[in-house]
């Protein structure tokens, strides 16, 4: 109960700062996140998170927030729904049908079944919904970035669970009930913001 409660209101905050904010006040929830994220990174790599950050966080986050400025709410909500279903789908299509370890060293949980679940679920949705949320795009590359969004996604969180498995952490901290910390959150996001953005500053 407590981990849908929490997602429930993170799901709600999220919404309401991505959608209704104004750019200030999206921006400073960006820095938050950042200031949050090198605070987990800390725990997790040592002194190495401050050089580290800068490519890992602040990066990807600055990209998130050049997206919400060029391309409006729903283009950020796009790449965000994206990630969220290709997870799910990893999950479920994992349970169902994983048999074959994706990166057993890594994450054991994950298979090669899940992330080709993650791929068809992600890209679909991203291809569907970027007509009207990414109108700049065609088809053609709304199937391209979709596949390479999900691919980052899962670098992403296997980037993560390298650095937690490696400091011997289950999460990066327990700010977020049920849920974990802030990185545990976004990892998948961090790597696929960048890129999105260029092909969005490209498209445009």
């Amino acid at each position: 109960m407590t981990r849908v409660l929490s997602g429930a209101a993170l799901v709600v905050v999220v919404v309401a700062l991505v959608w209704f904010a104004p750019p200030s006040v999206f921006e400073t929830f960006a820095v938050i996140v950042g200031v949050v994220g090198v605070w987990e990174l800390l725990r997790l790599v040592g002194a190495s998170a401050i050089p580290m950050a800068v490519v890992y966080l602040a990066l990807p986050l600055a990209a998130l927030v050049q997206i919400r400025l060029i391309a409006g709410p729903e283009a950020v909500f796009l790449v965000m729904l994206t990630i969220m279903v290709s997870d799910t789908a990893q999950y479920y299509t994992g349970r169902a049908f994983g048999r074959r370890p994706l990166a057993p060293r890594i994450s054991p949980k994950k298979t090669i079944e899940g992330a080709i679940g993650g791929f068809v679920f992600g890209t679909a949705l991203f291809v569907v919904l970027g007509a009207w949320w990414a109108p700049t795009l065609g088809v053609a590359a709304r199937v391209v970035l979709g596949l390479a969004l999900v691919a980052l996604g899962i670098a992403g969180d296997l980037f993560e669970s390298f650095l937690k498995r490696r400091a011997g952490v289950k999460d990066s901290s327990n700010l977020i009930p049920g849920h974990g910390g802030v990185l545990d959150r976004i990892d998948a996001l961090l790597f696929a913001a960048p890129i999105y953005f260029l092909a969005l500053r490209y498209a445009s």
